[in-house]
């Protein structure tokens, strides 16, 4: 190696923005950027597309989609077709997960920032003063800086677990060996998906959750979804702690604060997650921060007023649509100079991906009630939708709250393509709509959408079929 190529690796690089991250968020601001003509450098220590492309939202949603055409196999019988023996090649399936996270990569790798004219640098950041980062001894200054770093699965501390060989999301899915018991460790949506796409990929899976099925979920609802997964065969234990793990002959053994024992052949923990401050040096750039993420105002700056944080760092819902939001925030903030603020919490809507979909946005029910005291809710089954019925596909309903005006304060939907159905709803509370607006829309027949126009039309039928509404019809029939 020259002289002339070792100075230039260690110049010192100084930009506009510095992105620190290259997850959904940071590769968000990068882009958005470098488009509008500013100059900036992508700090990321490891993968390109951060937790979401390589471990988190694509890889995982490839599996359960592995697991659904393996159920759709299965329950053909229900449409008088028989679908055979079940045969799951476990390697192919997990070569289907990463060739859909292959096709994707492209659109987030380091050719592809540096083509749009981003100084893409791979190494670990670490703040030496308040504008100013180092990366493998290269110095990095700028005017504004965004830490968009993530998080990780966190490792609870059980006694045993540094003895065992477990999984995360981070391992799981090249993990190619079939698995005769999967024993999950936390009841989340994480934990939730992974064991019902195992199970129909043929394991036996236990979850074990110290709360409910889904606690952060409408309970009515999440209901509906422990009573699919245990219809198909998962072994929910809620309400217990895992008091140690422990390694076995054949894999490894879980006791509980009730002394039951669960043993299986793979462990994989899904408890929840950590923030990724670990070497970013905070206190050197007067940025505050705690276990749970770094301090925030409304337009997502940190204690140090050159420097944002967004998505999972920033405290609040982890989820790669926030930390795209969050993206658009920043980039209003930073550059066109705008007040742009983060949306409430209640704005962010959410899906879990079993089967059925779980779905959120808005207030649930005892918020909407704490906050304005009289208020609806309103309900409406899949079992009597047409189109669910059509699919032999109707478990499930829609819950609507409202204020006592009308107004749609939240919405929570399990059932058949939740996700998808939510959306028009996501609308409603973030424009403030009144339900008169979703049941006065024209929705098309047979969808799974009718299931909201049905329920919100409800809301007027208590005020429409009623002794006064008689009175008056019978009166005009007088005049012909």
């Amino acid at each position: 190696m020259t002289a002339s190529t070792t100075a230039s690796i260690t110049a010192p690089i100084k930009v506009d923005i510095c992105v620190i991250g290259a997850g959904s968020g940071g590769l968000t601001v990068a882009a958005g950027a470098s488009q509008l003509g500013v100059s900036v450098a992508l700090v990321e220590r490891d993968l390109m597309g951060g937790d979401c492309l390589n471990y988190g939202c694509v890889p995982s949603k490839a599996l359960l989609a592995a697991g659904k055409a393996a159920h759709n196999i299965e329950t053909a019988g229900r449409f008088g077709i028989s679908g055979g023996l079940l045969e799951v090649d476990t390697k192919a399936v997990r070569q289907h997960v990463r060739g859909v996270v292959a096709g994707i990569a492209p659109h987030d790798s380091v050719e592809r920032f540096r083509a749009l004219g981003v100084n893409v640098i791979q190494g670990a950041a670490c703040f030496k003063g308040r504008r100013e980062i180092e990366v493998d001894g290269q110095t990095i200054t700028a005017r504004r800086f965004v830490i968009a770093t993530g998080s990780s699965p966190m490792v609870p501390p059980i006694p045993g677990l540094d003895s065992v060989d477990f999984l995360t999301n981070e391992t799981l899915f090249n993990y190619d060996q079939a698995m005769a018991h999967l024993i999950v460790i936390g009841g989340g949506p994480i934990g939730a998906e992974m064991a019902q796409a195992h199970r129909r990929l043929g394991s036996a899976v236990t979850i074990i959750e110290m709360a409910r099925l889904l606690p952060n979920d409408d309970p009515e609802l999440a209901s509906v979804v422990h009573d699919c997964l245990a219809g198909e065969g998962v072994d929910i234990r809620t309400g217990v702690k895992v008091e140690s793990v422990a390694g076995t002959d054949d894999g490894v053994a879980v006791t509980l604060d009730n002394g039951d024992v669960v043993r299986g052949s793979h462990l994989l923990l899904a408890a929840g997650r950590k923030v990724n401050l670990d070497g970013l040096n905070l206190d050197a750039a007067g940025i505050d921060h705690s276990a749970k993420g770094i301090t925030v105002d409304g337009g997502l700056r940190t204690t140090n007023r050159k420097v944002y944080a967004i998505g999972d760092v920033a405290g609040g819902l982890q989820f790669t649509h926030v930390a795209g939001h969050h993206a658009g925030v920043v980039i209003r903030n930073a550059l066109f100079r705008l007040p742009a603020r983060a949306k409430a919490m209640a704005m962010i809507p959410w899906v879990t991906y079993t089967d059925p979909e779980l779905a959120h946005v808005g207030l649930r029910e005892e918020a909407a009630k704490a906050q304005f005291g009289d208020i609806n809710i309103l309900r409406f089954p899949f079992a009597e939708n047409d189109r669910a019925q059509a699919e032999r596909d109707t478990k499930g309903m829609i819950k609507i709250v409202t204020a006592k005006g009308g107004k749609v304060l939240g919405v929570s939907m399990v059932g058949p393509h939740a996700g998808d159905l939510l959306q028009p709803w996501v609308m409603a509370v973030n424009q403030g709509l009144n339900i008169k607006a979703m049941a006065g829309t024209i929705w098309p027949y047979p969808t799974f959408g009718e299931v909201g126009h049905r329920a919100a039309g409800s809301y007027f039928l208590p005020k429409l079929f009623t002794d006064r509404t008689r009175m008056i019809v019978r009166f005009l029939t007088k005049f012909g």
